[in-house]
């Protein structure tokens, strides 16, 4: 399959794998369009025979540098819902879990917030010394979203997942590898390369046992991630209405540390 859904480029490189390439760059900022339009593509390829594996790249100097807090639209956004409404964005994320074929996230450059919880919705990722990941809500006055406190801890274990989300702290490359953010760790400039041998490797296996036997590891996730993101909504909801969600914007703009009040 080759096609298009909004900021995302399916290509079919044979043997059995698809390339899903974010547009966006250099920063590959998220919104809810990119993420509906990443879960329409996988939905496309759930159902396309051709493919068995997908390999979930951007390009430019990020993998996604997170959401643009300060756009005009998410500000208006916002402002309509309430706090029963949840958030259409994770609505679209919960659609990502549920999909049925393999991903692999190929990350270079940052991969923030919710962009790092983008990454840990694939089933592994390549990453290479120059990549970033840092779960930095804290920083900015709110609590992790994109489902990150069901994910992030399935895979690192609670007390590695708790200290990146209580610091703040950013992971290089090397950090990510050494606590299983990352699988694989290779240069930048083999980073694509080698996520679609690791794809092709996978591929090459008959694919209703590889979606058998995903199904059996990741159980319902996708119903698991849906109600960590309700949560996470509703408390999002009211902490992006406080002073020190807009004092932690702000900081985190302007590179220091944000002069918090609890207000």
């Amino acid at each position: 399959m080759n096609k298009t859904f909004g900021d995302v480029q399916i290509s079919d490189l044979g043997n059995f794998v698809a390339l899903a390439e974010i547009q966006r760059g250099p920063n590959n900022f998220f919104d809810e369009d990119l993420i509906r339009s990443i879960a329409d593509a996988f939905d496309a390829l759930d159902d396309d025979p051709t493919c068995r594996v997908i390999v979930l790249a951007s390009q430019g100097k990020h993998f996604c540098a997170g959401a643009n807090f300060g756009s005009s639209d998410d500000k208006a956004k916002r402002a309509e819902r309430s706090a029963e409404d949840g958030n259409p964005l994770y609505q679209e994320a919960v659609r990502l879990f549920g999909n049925k074929k393999h991903v692999i996230a190929a990350v270079q450059g940052a991969a923030v917030g919710g962009g790092f919880g983008l990454a840990m919705m694939a089933d592994f990722r390549v990453g290479c010394p120059e990549a970033r990941f840092t779960a930095n809500f804290v920083k900015l006055g709110f609590t992790p979203g994109f489902g990150l406190t069901h994910v992030l801890p399935r895979v690192i274990g609670q007390q590695a997942a708790q200290d990146l989300f209580f610091t703040g702290r950013r992971l290089n490359g090397e950090q990510a590898k050494e606590i299983g953010i990352l699988d694989k760790l290779v240069p930048q400039a083999e980073l694509r390369d080698a996520a679609i041998s690791y794809a092709r490797e996978i591929a090459v296996n008959a694919p209703l046992a590889l979606m058998s036997v995903r199904k059996s590891l990741r159980g319902d996730l996708a119903a698991e991630v849906k109600k960590a993101t309700d949560h996470e909504g509703f408390e999002q909801f009211h902490l992006q209405r406080t002073s020190d969600h807009k004092e932690g914007v702000k900081s985190v703009a302007e590179r220091r540390d944000g002069n918090f009040t609890g207000t």
